[in-house]
């Protein structure tokens, strides 16, 4: 799974509104320390409530089962 590139450039974290990057299977705003998971379709989901812990999506291993 891979957000497109222009999608990635304006995309930004909707807490902090600061700049993200992808790694893995989620978006990470490394300000917040959260991680918002791209689901299937390389849609990211960048809703807050939805959004995991930096530390929980490392020890996944960036992976999740999440769908649309």
């Amino acid at each position: 799974m891979a957000v497109k590139k222009d999608l990635l450039k304006i995309l930004a974290c909707p807490k902090c509104k600061g700049n993200v990057s992808e790694k893995g299977m989620f978006i990470l705003c490394s300000g917040c320390k959260l991680a918002y998971p791209v689901l299937d379709l390389d849609v990211p989901d960048m809703l807050i409530d939805d959004a995991w812990a930096l530390s929980k999506a490392e020890m996944a291993g960036f992976k999740h089962g999440l769908k649309l």
